[in-house]
């Protein structure tokens, strides 16, 4: 009996050391996430205080698509996984081959999505930027990725493709997500201070195409070609392009996509043949900038000041008054000494100095020019090999044009990380569209989507590079619009 009361005080004890491990265990599981938490929010601020692109990773599930269609079925290792998210930062592609050196490739990004991250999940992490947006930034979220990588259900959503799922929440991409936060942030703010307009275009073939162009009727009239142009200040802009009001998130901006062009591929069945770009404009008036002005217009008014001198105007028609000293100064003078000739000439006046006259100084008036910020949500066509999606004929010159504005944004990219004195925005309309947003003083944010399989190894190696040159490019600082208040 001793040694089995002996045996069960040190089994117990061994318990006790073991779940003293444990939570400790926890405890450093806490504060590591802490502190990789603190650490990402550090880093977000020197990006942007670097004026760097942020520049997150998902990678999608393996799905039914990897296997091809029927033509091009693929079997064996061509379906093994080779790119991983390694942790929240961090994305490991495996690219050993049998009897190559190869060495595996580690990507680092602001945050990396695993297969098993959710909608909402990915949304979260873009949340903050609509809280500058309305704080009076510019702000950009551009998905770029191969065709069936997940671009358009990472910006859109997947309920357009299965209509039972549409009440299903974590289907809803960023384009309704960021709708939906928008309004809610609005309807925090005063009634009235904030107006919503939304833009629909596609760069399709190298030609900009408003997808909400309506004639003199108001009758949709489809896709209508637009031109951009750059401006006198230097910016880009679509003259004539149609925006129409949104007035709650209701009117979902991801539902006027479905002009867009598609066609299919031996990669994709509904393959994005064009650039989407929504842009939705907030239009701010500060009430509390409007109402602290006013209390300091009449603080001005009621307090006493010296009086003020009035000057002569030629365009002055109103008479003095007959009973003031000036009045009848003034009309004595005119009887003593006539006009000359000379004088004859001048406007009709009855002071004989310019420096009095009955016309007071105008009233001051507050006046408030709105505050215009613009979230451009952007939806690149696919970056992917002709041989791998089998297109000819008209298909064949979609890829071409995709694939050569492709190759001018990464060129753009390329110029401002390495700080060329010459940027070719103007070498495809896609990037002189998106001039203001990748060079200029706006939040960037680029959704790299990558596919984890063999069979697209080359095409999401590319994307991972893509992804790393944007990560290099310093511009300036984002800049925070001010409300403008003028008082005259």
């Amino acid at each position: 009996m001793p040694e089995l009361r002996t045996e069960t005080e040190f089994v117990k004890g061994l318990q006790a050391q073991v779940g003293a491990l444990e939570r400790s265990l926890e405890e450093e599981k806490e504060r590591c996430r802490t502190e990789r938490q603190r650490r990402r929010l550090l880093h977000n601020a020197l990006v942007e205080l670097r004026g760097n692109i942020r520049v997150h990773c998902r990678v999608r599930p393996i799905m039914p698509l990897d296997r091809g269609l029927e033509a091009t079925a693929v079997t064996g290792s061509a379906l093994e996984e080779v790119v991983q998210a390694v942790n929240d930062d961090t994305v490991l592609v495996n690219c050993a081959k049998p009897g190559s050196q190869i060495p595996n490739k580690v990507f680092e990004f602001e945050r990396v999505h695993g297969p098993g991250d959710s909608q909402e999940a990915v949304f979260e992490e873009v949340r903050p930027l609509l809280t500058s947006l309305l704080d009076g930034y510019n702000v950009c979220i551009m998905a770029y990725g191969q065709t069936g990588s997940g671009k358009t259900h990472t910006m859109i959503g997947s309920h357009h493709d299965n209509p039972a799922s549409s009440a299903v929440g974590d289907q809803e991409g960023i384009i309704p997500n960021a709708a939906s936060e928008l309004f809610r942030l609005i309807s925090e703010r005063p009634v009235g201070s904030h107006t919503v307009e939304v833009s629909v275009v596609e760069v399709y073939n190298n030609e900009v195409l408003d997808l909400l162009a309506k004639d003199e009727d108001g009758v949709a009239t489809g896709a209508v070609k637009r031109d951009v142009i750059t401006t006198a200040t230097g910016t880009s802009e679509v003259p004539c392009l149609a925006h129409e009001p949104v007035g709650s998130c209701a009117q979902d901006p991801g539902c006027l996509v479905a002009q867009r062009a598609q066609s299919p591929t031996l990669v994709h069945r509904d393959s994005s043949r064009s650039h989407l770009i929504v842009t939705l404009t907030v239009t701010s008036r500060s009430a509390n900038a409007f109402a602290m002005a006013r209390r300091l217009q009449s603080s001005r008014q009621e307090s006493p000041r010296a009086p003020q001198r009035d000057f002569w105007s030629p365009r002055c028609t109103r008479r003095a008054n007959s009973n003031g000293p000036r009045g009848r100064n003034a009309h004595s003078s005119t009887e003593d000494h006539p006009a000359s000739p000379s004088s004859s000439s001048l406007p009709s006046s009855p002071f004989s100095s310019p420096c009095t006259s009955p016309c007071a100084s105008p009233r001051p008036s507050i006046s408030q020019e709105p505050l215009r910020t613009r979230l451009q949500l952007v939806d690149l066509a696919g970056s992917e090999c002709v041989g791998q999606s089998g297109v000819s004929g008209a298909t064949l010159w979609e890829s071409s044009c995709i694939n050569r504005s492709l190759s001018a944004l990464s060129d753009v990219l390329g110029a401002l990380a390495e700080q060329r004195p010459h940027v070719p925005y103007r070498n495809s309309k896609l990037t002189h569209l998106l001039q203001d947003y990748i060079g200029g003083d706006a939040k960037l944010l680029v959704m790299l989507c990558v596919s984890p399989t063999q069979r697209f190894l080359a095409e999401s190696l590319q994307s991972l590079g893509f992804g790393s040159r944007a990560r290099q490019v310093q511009r300036a600082a984002p800049r925070r619009k001010a409300t403008g208040l003028k008082v005259k």
